[in-house]
């Protein structure tokens, strides 16, 4: 039995998104630019999709910009910020996304652009103290990047807090919303956001798809030129039956969310459980087992073991699919730069990143369970 436990790098599709999108890709293979009938039916998919997911979101149809995902649509937030809106300073953090973090490295390098990085406190959380000092520290127009939840040990930000000290100082607000989207509800017309962004294969969408939405208001140009596509916004013919699906992924888990929350939060803390009685010195990166981090990722780093350094390949062989960190950046040989940023590395043991999902089961958590305890086997005298 094949368990998998890493839904933060990507999901399988639900069989709904899939029975979706069929038809659409059957019959709904015009191009929704073009102005005949079979264009036209294309259109409209595009566009009811659109309003579904704005209807969720409460935000206007308008507001949502479909992208590639969320790398893309962070690119373009932060350049947009920049090109279109006037900003001179960034602040972001050394823990983001690395589409966050390069993008907004790059322009310090080659334009005149201030970057401000914020500190984190001693658990992981970002110093919103510091934020504020920050903030206050320059009269050049910024925008704030800093995401709602770490993608690999699920620290936390409040967008309301983080947003309305941004507005305070006159600051843009971009949060990557990617892992959290889907998992928490946004009511888009009450948050003092003006970017955030989705990617569909972090909930059961299809993979290729995503969006950014952009606030009322705010003008901004495509990075990707091309047709006037997307109010020319994003250029490029629009990914018909991947929107489908994803407005459908949408559906489904907002439809469900409370009910998908209490299953996830349960088959976590059995992982955690589990840990405790099998390892006296097992450590929860960034409390990545508390209650108010993303209730989706466990960061978990082992007790000193001879076979940390292949504990990820023994872990496959076993049957169990995890990670050591963003599958974004899995062909680094630095390790974790989160880990690294946020003062968890360490050297003498392998820390791993264990996601859950709608689809997992409580007999697979075991099961896992059982695979970690031969690998590690040894590691430690039992906590029993």
């Amino acid at each position: 039995m094949t368990v998998y436990l890493d839904n933060a790098a990507t999901t399988a599709m639900a069989p709904e998104v899939l029975e979706a999108m069929w038809p659409v890709m059957h019959h709904c293979y015009g191009n929704p630019s073009s102005s005949h009938a079979i264009g036209r039916r294309s259109r409209v998919q595009v566009e009811q999709s659109r309003r579904s997911m704005a209807a969720q979101l409460n935000c206007h149809p308008s507001n949502l910009i479909f992208t590639s995902g969320g790398t893309e649509a962070d690119n373009l937030a932060l350049n947009a910020a920049v090109v279109d809106l006037g900003c001179e300073r960034i602040i972001t953090s050394e823990a983001e996304h690395s589409a966050v973090i390069k993008t907004a490295e790059r322009w310090s390098d080659r334009a005149p652009v201030e970057l401000a990085l914020v500190k984190h406190l001693p658990d992981g959380r970002v110093d919103v103290a510091h934020l504020a000092e920050l903030l206050a520290a320059s009269d050049k127009k910024t925008l704030v990047s800093l995401m709602h939840a770490n993608n690999e040990v699920g620290v936390m930000i409040d967008l309301l807090e983080v947003g309305t000290l941004c507005r305070a100082h006159g600051a843009l607000f971009h949060s990557d919303t990617v892992q959290t989207m889907c998992h928490y509800r946004f009511d888009l017309q009450a948050l003092p956001v003006d970017f955030i962004t989705c990617a569909g294969h972090k909930f059961h969408g299809p993979k290729g798809v995503g969006f950014l939405y952009v606030a009322p208001g705010l003008k901004i140009t495509s990075i990707i030129a091309g047709g006037g596509q997307e109010r020319s916004m994003r250029g490029g013919t629009e990914n018909v039956h991947s929107i489908v699906g994803l407005a459908k992924a949408m559906e489904l888990a907002f439809s469900d969310l409370e009910h998908h929350q209490v299953h996830i939060r349960g088959l976590k803390q059995q992982m955690v459980a589990g840990l405790r009685a099998r390892f006296k010195d097992v450590r929860f990166n960034a409390d990545s087992d508390q209650e108010d981090r993303l209730y989706t990722v466990l960061n978990v780093s082992f007790p000193p073991h001879p076979k940390s350094g292949m504990a990820l390949f023994l872990l496959d062989l076993e049957g169990v699919c995890c990670s050591s960190g963003s599958a974004c950046s899995s062909g680094a040989t630095l390790g974790s730069h989160v880990l690294r940023t946020l003062g968890f590395h360490d050297p003498e043991r392998v820390s791993l990143r264990f996601s859950f999902g709608r689809y997992n089961t409580e007999a697979e958590v075991d099961r896992a369970l059982e695979a970690v305890s031969r690998v590690f086997a040894g590691a430690a005298e039992s906590a029993a």
